[in-house]
């Protein structure tokens, strides 16, 4: 089975800090290699893999801004597209652009719906329905418009994540500095609180940043920038609890999964996809704002933190995710 992953091109796969379609696109394509699979990854020049790796972008448009983001993007789709007679099946990872090309190619293709950045997007989704696969990342983030292929979680590699027991005192948020993510109410749960809260992630918002979380910083609440495997790792198995109070309907929450992953329980607002991420009262809290996150912060040690990895390792991992998309694979092929 020949296999070609089309990873977006805005980030290197995987991505140094932010970028979390590069990062499953990463996942999936080293554990398909991992069972002997021939996956070719389409990523910028850059990116790393233990398969084969066909690039026309040097680096990432976000990365290198000299770049226009459109022409990127065209070059680097068409590209597999003139290529698509070589592989079995196309996995996208691109969201809805390379649908576009779908019924001008006989190869098969799925798409992992990543999230809905707007219902705009959905018409293009809609007109190549009965002819693409739809793989949704949760069950929360399903069109009713549309018919899916499957629910496929987000894997994590959990070798990359360190399991800690005994925890330090502070407090995590871990994301892109935005309103979605829920920054300034990460801010107003920590001062409440009374707790430490490191805050590391890309400034997605700069606006938001310098007048909502710039002024709130202090001793107490500290943004330490970036950040990348290492010191993801190290900032999540050693904080007491993650924060996660997003003001959207999330599609899933990669944080989530790795925080747990070391067992570090999670207080997320009850949104999206949070319910199918988090075991309420066993491996974190749902709650609806801040006054119920503080509360839950005084229960975090009634948690046993070997809970959280178990959960999250028996359903986010990178090994069950591929065995699942292998499985739909199959399913493909053998029907077309």
């Amino acid at each position: 089975m020949k296999i070609a992953v089309l990873a977006p091109v805005a980030w290197r796969t995987p991505p140094r800090h932010y970028g979390p379609w590069e990062q499953v696109a990463s996942n999936i394509t080293e554990g398909l290699k991992a069972k002997g699979l021939d996956v070719t990854l389409f990523a910028t020049a850059d990116s790393i893999t233990s398969g084969k790796l066909a690039a026309v972008i040097g680096r990432g448009y976000e990365e290198d801004r000299s770049q226009d983001a459109k022409v990127v993007e065209c070059l680097h789709i068409s590209h597999l597209m003139e290529n698509a007679s070589e592989f079995d099946l196309i996995h996208n990872h691109f969201d809805f652009l390379p649908l576009t090309y779908s019924r001008l190619i006989k190869t098969p293709m799925v798409t992992t719906i990543h999230g809905f950045s707007s219902q705009k997007i959905i018409p293009v989704f809609k007109k190549y329905n009965s002819s693409s696969y739809y793989v949704s990342i949760s069950y929360s983030d399903r069109s009713p418009q549309l018919t899916y292929a499957a629910t496929i979680y987000n894997g994590i590699n959990t070798a990359d994540f360190e399991f800690n027991d005994i925890p330090g005192d502070y407090l995590l948020y871990f994301g892109r500095i935005h309103h979605h993510k829920g920054t300034a109410e990460a801010i107003d749960i920590a001062l409440k609180s009374k707790r430490q809260l490191l805050i590391a992630g890309i400034i997605q918002d700069r606006f938001y940043y310098e007048n909502q979380i710039k002024p709130r910083l202090n001793d107490q609440i500290m943004y330490i920038g970036e950040a990348g495997p290492e010191k993801r790792n190290e900032l999540m198995r050693n904080a007491f609890a993650l924060l996660h109070p997003i003001n959207f309907d999330e599609p899933f929450g990669l944080s989530v999964a790795e925080a747990m992953i070391c067992g570090t329980p999670v207080i997320a607002f009850n949104r999206g996809s949070m319910p199918e991420l988090i075991q309420n009262g066993k491996t974190g809290y749902l709650v609806k704002d801040v006054s119920e996150s503080v509360e839950a912060l005084n229960d975090i040690p009634k948690l046993n933190r070997r809970d959280c990895y178990e959960w999250s390792n028996a359903q986010f991992s990178q090994e069950k995710m591929v065995d699942e998309y292998i499985k739909l694979y199959n399913r493909i092929l053998v029907k077309n």
